[in-house]
């Protein structure tokens, strides 16, 4: 017996076959299916995998591009109880080897542009000789088997498993922005968790049509799919191989988009096309816009709005290990900039925590800790790092902040980010949303340098807008700028210029601050 109650997706897309056939599941730019035919390759591929050898609860890799696959392999994961662990397609070789062995992989799915690069690292991985699976019908390697043909080779009846909502379904691999990257454990019924919530706070529509801009192997697509799948509504992956903004605005307008999550960085290249390009489409068919990963300044939230004129504007906060924690709601956009919101309906008050493990007063900074029917299991193979982040039922992801007087919560850095000068803790995003209300300033990240009187000195790396030259007397302007905005420790000492290019970033937009670090000096030996 099972020792979950819950329905995993491999049954929601059972049902959604039976009762709605022929009414559109999943699609990218290329590909549609039905809930009917998405259902049977999705039965076919489960029963292919358990062929291969790929158990229950044992670990298939996936690296692709965003694609309509991606939809039926988690489906599939659902139905036969294999553990998918999707790859960032950004990783390098040796980080792609690190992640399949961690996992210790018994399958790999590998779309065409990567195939060349996993044929050359397969003698180091754990996969067996015959169970790579090349995805988009190119040319394989002897012994790889193409994705078409494997699926076909499935029986396309349900699954005789009885898959326990209480398994793990996903190991994402966290985009390591403070470190090597761990293995999240996430069950089903933590998933589902994460999609009842969603439907519940936001009000997911059987004729809403969501688009997944995010990279499908990221937690974001994974949080904003099924839980449209959950009330029989389509879902659309967005198969572009690098960011159109007018592509996405023709993309929006010609499939008639209900929703879709983009970090800011997508709304600002929207935003700068010229007027003539924007105007070209209708977008008026999005009801909702969520802004993710990062946050927006006033002037931001402001454009967008006029550009989609008919869509409510939301931004969230989670992780891959709490699932959705708060909600900044249409109505609260401009009376909270600035705010992560408050909770969601239905989990616990978040924990603001000093380092022993009190709780801090209103207006102090602590760790977020999360009790929630959404958090993660645990971190794979990794007992220690499991046991520091839970406190209880309470989990955290490192993240900092504050509780203003009206119990909104307020994103203040992540804890491995702190940089201390003179004795003093200085939270970098407090003096980027400083510095990034300058008009020369496009995107900044602040980072501690080592400096021998003060152990560590502010500094500022700055992304200028096109109309902006670098150079000695920017800089200066800068540091001034923020002279009577924050105090005086907490003002960059040094500004460095860098590109779009030289900017590091994860999959998702967010700027690896690590990277910086180790580019322009080390870690304090107190964060060590």
């Amino acid at each position: 017996m099972a020792v979950s109650k819950w329905m995993p997706v491999g049954t929601v897309l059972k049902m959604n076959a039976r009762h709605f056939p022929d009414r559109l599941g999943c699609q990218d730019k290329y590909r549609s299916f039905t809930f009917r035919e998405w259902n049977e390759r999705a039965c076919r591929l489960a029963d292919a995998l358990a062929r291969a050898g790929v158990g229950y609860g044992e670990r298939v890799a996936v690296i692709a591009y965003n694609r309509v696959e991606w939809m039926e392999i988690y489906a599939a994961c659902a139905k036969g109880g294999q553990v998918a662990v999707p790859v960032m397609f950004r990783l390098a070789p040796a980080e792609i080897e690190y992640v399949v062995n961690h996992a210790g992989c018994k399958a790999f799915i590998v779309e065409d542009p990567f195939v060349d690069h996993i044929a050359a690292i397969a003698d180091r991985l754990p996969v067996p000789r015959g169970n790579y699976v090349g995805l988009g019908g190119g040319d394989l390697p002897p012994g790889w088997v193409s994705y078409e043909d494997f699926v076909r080779g499935g029986d396309p009846r349900e699954p005789d498993t009885a898959v326990d909502a209480a398994d793990p379904w996903t190991i994402m691999y966290t985009s390591g922005t403070t470190g090597r990257p761990k293995g999240v454990v996430r069950t089903h019924e933590g998933n589902v968790a994460q999609y009842l919530l969603d439907n519940m706070n936001t009000g997911v529509s059987p004729t809403d049509k969501a688009l997944l801009v995010m990279p499908m192997c990221h937690v974001n697509s994974i949080f904003y799919s099924f839980c449209y799948t959950y009330v029989g509504a389509p879902v659309m992956v967005y198969n572009m191989v690098s960011f159109d903004p007018e592509d996405l605005l023709k993309t929006i307008a010609e499939y008639g988009i209900t929703f879709t999550s983009l970090v800011p960085t997508h709304y600002i290249m929207i935003l700068a096309l010229p007027d003539e390009v924007k105007k070209k489409y209708d977008v008026r068919c999005i009801r909702q816009l969520l802004i993710s990963s990062a946050p927006a300044r006033r002037d931001l939230k402001l454009a967008i709005m006029e550009q989609f004129p008919s869509a409510e504007l939301w931004e969230a906060y989670g992780s891959t290990e709490t699932g959705l924690v708060t909600l900044l709601r249409p109505e609260d956009q401009f009376r909270k900039l600035g705010s992560i919101g408050r909770e969601i309906f239905g989990i616990d008050e978040v924990m603001l925590l000093a380092e022993d493990g009190r709780v801090v007063p209103p207006g102090d900074v602590g760790e977020l800790y999360v009790r929630s029917p959404a958090n993660f299991k645990e971190y794979w193979r990794d007992p220690q790092k499991t046991r520091e982040v839970w406190r209880g039922d309470w989990c955290t992801a490192g993240d900092m902040g504050r509780r203003d007087e009206d119990g909104y919560l307020h994103l203040v850095d992540r804890k491995a980010n702190l940089i201390i000068t003179g004795g003093e803790k200085v939270y970098p995003s407090e003096v980027e949303n400083v510095l990034g209300a300058h008009p020369a300033v496009k995107d900044v990240a602040v980072i501690g340098v080592p400096e021998e009187k003060w152990g560590e000195v502010v500094t500022a790396c700055v992304i200028l807008h096109e109309r902006f030259t670098a150079g000695e007397d920017l800089a200066r302007e800068m540091m001034d700028f923020c002279r009577d905005k924050i105090a005086g420790y907490k003002r960059p000492r040094m500004v460095r210029f860098l590109s779009e290019e030289e900017m590091p970033r994860t999959g998702t937009g967010k700027i690896l601050h690590r990277v910086l670090r180790a580019r322009y000096g080390t870690w304090s030996e107190d964060l060590k």
